[in-house]
């Protein structure tokens, strides 16, 4: 449903209520407007004009075909859906509220009134997410284990490990970046039948959030997966229940002990030690042993310390039957030949013997075992000396059983620090046949980025504006050498009985079937990207980059006026008082991920990092990722001081692509700072995300408090104050679109669940201290229309003395978290001096705007421009989008579009909007890529979270 609210005219500037009620058409750039042209990005507009677009738009803005079989690209309109939940007797947005804009009146805005009060699902038809069966051939069949993301470049998450076949697909753990490095790699994840963690923590379990959100929207019904682990399984299923859909975990199992109030559906329980099986077909037996660290008496373990070991067995494979052998032995051709080939003896037709299945069968092909390994630390390796359901599996003096298992493989996940000790050593050498593969992460690692598709775009930018883009934080060769040769001593230890030990590559496999090919298999290892390469393949390309890269160096010192003639709109005209004499360490904006939905190739989810340097940091949403990304920025020491300094993280709303990674960055700070006098963490978001963190706690502490962001408005902060006038002021407190009786109340505060700002006092108080203590003066949370609950932030600097003694005014930071525009973001971002806004959309996607209660670009930059606001930084771009977003280049005069890594020091944004023009010479030979057909990507970008 969608709704036109009226607001009285004064609460509104006279550009924004152009802007609520306007078609919104999409303008071409006049240099480069051809006819029958799509609405440039902003790649195309600053491209040659010699380059045709696939589309172009009617006067009503609705888009045509471009005549040319060239381009092609999927029909995305909330009207079809509109009409197709209409037939199913839904209420939905009717054809003429998207088709009759114009003739609307200019006091009002649009929104999806039922998106926004998350009654959107209800309309909807139940998924049927019933497993289906596919039939299974031991014979025939293709299989092997895969290293899927080392996590080696930036050490931040568990390596994850799939096991394939033909028809059945296994993922063991799924940390942060799975889903990214899966899309890089053009790696399906659509037949995942099963997904097994290690351990049931955020290193493990970072990802799972968002592959399980991808699976469930596949298609019309959606796919199943059975979600396997400890019984601590638990508590992550209840921590994720706020924000997945029910029936995306309705095969969620757990094994081992429980706990009396566990109602997961569980294994039987048995001791740690013994083996569990969990899935036994037609081609794979995969069990589980528990092992549990060894503690002091005085010591209690958490839930999310139980660890697992994974036993993978192929069956034997029976030989080819021979019926000449048959025949010779008076066999007569018929059931018993049957009989024989399952394993039955027989007795002879014409002699007076029994045939046994040897008699006449051919050698059979063994069935090759893995073991998936996860010590993560040397008190679980002691345990692995104990198990006694393992020594079946030795081939060494300790095997006391009849005849041993021959195990293949065995993948360590464990971090080189246990994989070292003495302790764990002695129990790999119990496997002297065995190819060892040292997957964890802190074995090696490398200069060499895994995201290979961002990082080149990031490498071409870096090179030609390195102050906004500055290059990545890995470690220099010399560095990755030093601490390969430092910290992995199993290198060394293949004389004295070890069996091969190798450090895992991503997409290393290890094939098991054909058993002739049994082995380890390169073939698939990506190539290494070095920035040398990159800068290479650059300046062959586009000789001239140097040339520009020489103008942006002489732009920055004021030196250049040869653009300002050509592009006179980059004129400034006055530089806000707050910018006067700002110093390079006062304030950074690092936009860590620009994407929305799910992360992609070449944009991580949404995250800003506020950089305040000596005096700590804030963070503005924490998509999954965002802790990969800090270390690519920093690299891996400077991604730890810069979360050990993290003092308050800020949540928008409860949408995965916003909070995913905080239960990372949190169980890191802990790490960090453990043994080390400080204070927890300061969360502020939606109530529904405190739920998240209450029962994510219950697997590892996350050493933080929560603050709800009503009790950070306005008013809240008024009442603190001691400004009873204030806080008891609806406008202030929620604005003309949210005030009291309004028709959006339900939408920002139920009456059934007030805010009880007593019990938030102590922590305002705390949060206001930190703020004093990092220079600022104010954090302010405003509603916004999105979603239940969804909330911008206004950041406000405290005021500085200048050297002369003047009082100059502390800058205005405005983040908007996802929303339409609205009264409430334009009242905040008066004179702010930046203001993040998303951008989901292009002009032309008023009516996927509207529906999914996101922004176009071109009202993103109205919003601004109506609160006169100095730079105005677009982000979460849809991933439909893959580099650049498709943008009016006429309305950028104060714009710029974010990337992922880009850093804005507060000391260049007078700068910012002079470097666009040059991104024309950047991506001169790029076309926006044509969207990949994928029914999985085109149903997550549909649903849009």
């Amino acid at each position: 449903m969608i709704k036109s609210i009226p607001i009285s005219m004064p609460q509104i500037p006279q550009n924004l209520r152009l802007l609520v009620s306007s078609p919104l058409n999409s303008s071409s750039f006049p240099l480069f407007f051809k006819p029958f042209s799509r609405p440039f990005s902003l790649l195309t507009v600053l491209a040659s004009s010699s380059s045709f677009s696939r589309r172009h738009r009617t006067s009503s803005g609705h888009r045509l075909r471009d005549p040319s079989p060239v381009f092609t690209r999927r029909k995305w309109s909330s009207l079809e859906e509109g009409k197709s939940q209409n037939r199913k007797g839904s209420s939905t947005m009717e054809k003429d509220d998207v088709n009759n804009r114009s003739s609307r009146p200019t006091s009002s805005f649009e929104f999806n009134k039922r998106r926004a009060e998350g009654m959107d699902k209800v309309d909807k038809p139940k998924k049927n997410l019933e497993r289906k069966v596919r039939k299974l051939n031991p014979t025939n069949t293709i299989a092997y284990v895969q290293i899927l993301g080392t996590g080696m470049d930036t050490q931040d998450t568990s390596p994850s490990v799939l096991l394939f076949f033909d028809k059945q697909r296994f993922i063991f753990n799924a940390g942060e970046g799975l889903q990214r490095f899966c899309t890089e790699h053009k790696i399906k994840l659509s037949k995942i039948d099963h997904i097994f963690l290690s351990r049931i923590c955020s290193e493990t379990a970072g990802g799972l959030p968002g592959l399980l959100l991808t699976l469930a929207s596949i298609g019309e019904e959606g796919l199943s997966v059975n979600v396997w682990g400890p019984s601590d399984l638990k508590y992550l299923v209840d921590a994720m229940r706020s924000f997945i859909p029910r029936a995306a975990m309705v095969h969620t199992r757990s094994f081992g002990p429980s706990s009396s109030f566990d109602s997961t559906p569980q294994v039987d329980p048995v001791k740690p030690g013994d083996p569990i099986v969990l899935v036994n077909d037609e081609v794979v037996k995969i069990s589980a042993i528990l092992l549990e660290p060894r503690c002091s008496e005085d010591s209690t373990k958490r839930p999310g310390e139980m660890s697992v070991i994974y036993v993978c067995e192929l069956p034997e494979i029976a030989g080819k039957f021979d019926p000449k052998k048959a025949k010779a032995l008076g066999l007569r051709p018929g059931p018993k030949y049957s009989e024989l080939q399952s394993g039955k003896s027989v007795k002879s037709d014409f002699q007076d013997i029994m045939v046994h299945p040897c008699d006449v069968m051919g050698p059979s092909v063994p069935g090759p075992i893995v073991f998936l390994v996860d010590c993560p630390t040397e008190s679980h390796a002691e345990e692995l000396l104990s198990v006694n359901s393992l020594e079946c599996y030795y081939s060494c003096p300790d095997n006391t059983t009849n005849e041993a298992k021959v195990v293949n493989c065995i993948i360590h996940l464990s971090p080189a620090l246990v994989t070292s000790s003495p302790t764990y050593q002695n129990w790999m050498k119990k496997f002297s046949s065995a190819q060892h593969i040292l997957a964890g992460h802190e074995t090696k690692n490398m200069e060499f980025p895994i995201l290979k598709a961002s990082s080149r775009i990031t490498a071409r930018l870096n090179y030609l504006c390195p102050q906004f883009f500055p290059a990545p934080g890995f470690w220099s060769a010399e560095q990755v050498n030093n601490s390969t040769t430092n910290s992995n001593p199993l290198n060394k230890c293949s004389s004295s009985g070890l069996g091969e030990s190798i450090s895992a590559e991503n997409l290393l496999k290890f094939t098991l079937r054909p058993y002739a090919n049994l082995g380890l298999d390169r073939s698939c290892i990506p190539s290494q990207l070095t920035s040398s390469r990159v800068m290479d393949e650059l300046l062959t390309e586009i000789p001239e980059i140097k040339e520009k890269t020489e103008e942006i160096k002489r732009l920055w010192n004021g030196q250049d006026n040869k653009m300002m003639i050509e592009e006179p709109w980059l004129t400034e005209i006055t530089i806000p008082s707050c910018l006067e004499n700002i110093r390079r360490d006062d304030m950074e904006i690092v936009l860590l991920g620009t994407g929305s939905s799910q992360p992609s190739k070449y944009r991580n989810v949404s995250a800003v990092y506020i950089n305040l340097f000596s005096r700590g940091s804030l963070l503005l949403d924490c998509g999954e990722g965002t802790l990969g990304q800090l270390k690519r920025r920093y690299g891996l020491e400077g991604a730890d001081e810069a979360v050990r300094n993290m003092r308050c993280i800020w949540i928008s709303h409860i949408h995965a692509d916003h909070h995913a990674g905080l239960a990372r960055i949190l169980a890191l700070r802990r790490e960090l700072l453990k043994g080390v006098p400080h204070e927890p963490a300061l969360v502020v978001g939606p109530r529904s995300l405190k739920r998240f963190l209450d029962a994510y706690q219950r697997l590892e502490d996350l050493d933080m408090e929560f603050l709800d962001c009503r009790n950070t408005t306005e008013a809240s902060w008024a009442s603190l104050d001691g400004c009873p006038e204030k806080s008891n002021s609806g406008s202030s407190t929620e604005g003309s679109l949210f005030s009291r009786g309004s028709v959006m109340q339900s939408i920002w505060k139920r009456p059934s669940s007030p805010t009880d700002s007593s019990s938030a006092l102590p922590y305002l108080e705390k949060l206001k201290n930190v703020l004093n203590e990092m220079g600022l003066e104010n954090l302010i949370s405003f509603p916004v229309v999105h979603c239940p609950q969804a909330f911008g932030v206004v950041v406000k600097a405290a005021e500085r003395i200048n050297s002369s003694g003047k009082q100059i005014p502390g800058w205005k930071i405005v983040y908007s978290g996802d929303s339409r525009p609205c009264p409430e973001t334009v009242e905040a971002s008066r004179g702010a001096t930046v203001l993040i806004h998303e951008a989901t959309f292009e002009d032309g996607l008023v009516e996927e705007a509207v529906a999914k209660n996101h922004s176009t670009t071109k009202e993103a930059i109205e919003v601004g421009s109506s609160a006169g606001v100095y730079r105005i930084v677009l982000t979460h771009f849809s991933q439909r989008y893959p580099k650049i977003p498709v943008i009016d280049e006429s309305h950028m005069h104060n714009t710029c579009i974010a990337f992922d890594m880009m850093s804005i020091n507060m000391a260049d944004l007078h700068v910012l909007p002079k470097v666009v023009p040059y991104f024309k010479t950047l991506f001169r030979n790029e076309v926006v890529e044509e969207e990949e057909t994928d029914d999985a990507m085109d149903a997550v970008i549909t649903e849009a979270y």
